[in-house]
């Protein structure tokens, strides 16, 4: 699976890594739904060093299709509010 994470690039990650990063999409969905600031920027960073820690970063000219987007590092609560569906960053 193809991650791009905005304002960074792309990362290639093993489908069977997805079940770990449901886990910390979930909890960043309550705590978006709560809006729980601190709560959620540790979140966020957990789960962008866990697609930074499994993943692979692809060359900055690769262009590929990406199955998932993340929000940036920087990205504020109400920025990934924006972004969330019923099923949180992550579908599934």
């Amino acid at each position: 699976m193809i991650v791009r994470i905005m304002g960074e690039g792309q990362v290639r990650l093993a489908d069977g890594h997805l079940a770990e990063l449901d886990k910390l999409d979930d909890e960043l969905l309550a705590e978006v739904e709560k809006g729980d600031g601190p709560g959620f920027r540790r979140t966020l960073e957990a789960l962008l060093d866990k697609v930074h820690d499994l993943g692979e970063p692809l060359p900055d000219d690769a262009l590929e299709p990406s199955q998932l987007i993340l929000p940036a590092a920087d990205a504020t609560l109400e920025e990934v509010r924006d972004l969330l569906s019923d099923e949180g960053l992550i579908p599934g």
